[in-house]
């Protein structure tokens, strides 16, 4: 157990379909026909909107409102949101919002099929798409959308939209707005969203204990438009905002809040001050998964490593001997009734759960659970790495 994560294999690997891959590919061989066409300087501010535009279809439609319900709309906004979001060319409507409540609810789970601490980089970026389970989607967990026929149809037709933008950007700009300002646009804005599946579990800070890997990224905020904020996300998904505080940069939010002066959108979720706080009781289950990430901030090898050292040739290494001879459960129990040294003090531990979780109402059970986790993971080395009836090299 280190800092060090060690994915493993993706269980869906093997599961990709690759001929589903082929118009994704296409759409990035597409943007090598910039050295072949002349591009000006409407090209790329072409490129640039609809960056932002398709991206707020995308964080505001897709994410805040399909996935989760912070705010509410018309049925005719609602369309023109689904529709918005469409022409980013990232599935329907429907598919992406009930992957995405598939998400929350396995986050960071071997069943979270684009969690990157389970399945590592590549696979949480995009190879998921093209697997069977990727493809597919419970729509039973998005009844509440499911029941308006103009929302099936066009998450039916979901390369409807984007193939009208690109005729549309053709007709307005030619061949090389087409390249540019939209498979290229497209091709960035692919990345830019998919950077939250493979890289906002992976680095940043996690103020709030979630349960999971969320982190805040400041420069991930800035090119999604407010998603970055993921951990504050996951604290409380119900939220409108995912910037809690006015420093947290969160265009999308500032969209949408400008848009409910104009009554276009109304009922914006906010997050309660207790929330923003950190107040809320931790789960059982959020305490195990926050007590397992700050074990894993300390070297179990070293541990064990310096533990060995420390009772070379004293009573203690040859009780251990005895204890690792009878059973694991023996050097567990034998380890708690040792005051070890070479264990991280309880006082240690809360002062780096402190560093690692900003916002929590108590450390205490988060630094016990963590204890118990170290004291199981060192005695589990020891009857793995303890030469037994040979002398410890000191």
């Amino acid at each position: 157990m280190s800092t060090e994560s060690c994915p493993t294999r993706p269980s869906h690997v093997e599961d990709i379909i690759h001929p589903r891959a082929l118009p994704f590919i296409m759409v990035h061989l597409a943007c090598l026909s910039i050295f072949w066409v002349d591009v000006q300087p409407i090209d790329w501010i072409i490129c640039g909107a609809l960056y932002v535009i398709r991206m707020f279809g995308i964080t505001a439609g897709y994410h805040r409102y399909f996935s989760h319900r912070s705010f509410k709309t018309s049925r005719g906004f609602q369309f023109f949101l689904a529709f918005l979001g469409q022409s980013s060319a990232q599935r329907g409507a429907l598919w992406w919002a009930a992957k995405h409540r598939e998400h929350h609810k396995y986050s960071d789970t071997e069943q979270d099929i684009h969690s990157p601490v389970q399945h590592g980089f590549w696979y949480s970026h995009v190879l998921w798409i093209f697997s069977k389970h990727g493809g597919t989607a419970d729509y039973s967990i998005i009844k509440d959308f499911q029941k308006y026929p103009e929302l099936v149809w066009l998450n039916k037709w979901d390369r409807l939209p984007p193939f009208l933008l690109a005729v549309l950007v053709w007709a307005i700009a030619g061949w090389s707005g087409l390249i540019v300002g939209f498979f290229v646009s497209t091709v960035i804005l692919f990345h830019g969203t998919f950077t939250i599946n493979s890289l906002a579990h992976v680095i940043g800070k996690q103020p709030y204990v979630t349960g999971d890997h969320s982190r805040n990224n400041l420069f991930l905020a800035i090119i999604t438009l407010g998603e970055g904020w993921h951990n504050n996300h996951h604290h409380f998904p119900s939220a409108t905002p995912q910037g809690f505080h006015w420093w947290q940069i969160d265009v999308t939010y500032y969209i949408l809040k400008t848009l409910s002066l104009f009554r276009i959108v109304w009922d914006l979720r906010l997050p309660p001050a207790h929330v923003i706080e950190g107040k809320r009781r931790l789960s059982l289950t959020t305490i195990e998964t926050a007590a397992q990430q700050l074990a894993a901030s300390f070297s179990i090898e070293h541990i064990g490593h310096s533990v060995l050292k420390a009772w070379a040739h004293t009573p203690k290494l040859e009780e251990l001997r005895k204890r690792a001879r009878i059973s694991q459960s023996e050097v567990e129990a034998f380890l708690k009734e040792m005051k070890i040294l070479e264990l991280p003090p309880l006082a240690n531990l809360k002062h780096r759960a402190q560093n690692m979780f900003a916002h929590i109402p108590s450390l205490n059970p988060i630094v016990e659970r963590a204890n118990q986790i170290l004291v199981q993971a060192v005695s589990v080395w020891l009857v793995q790495n303890h030469p037994y009836d040979a002398e410890v090299a000191v």
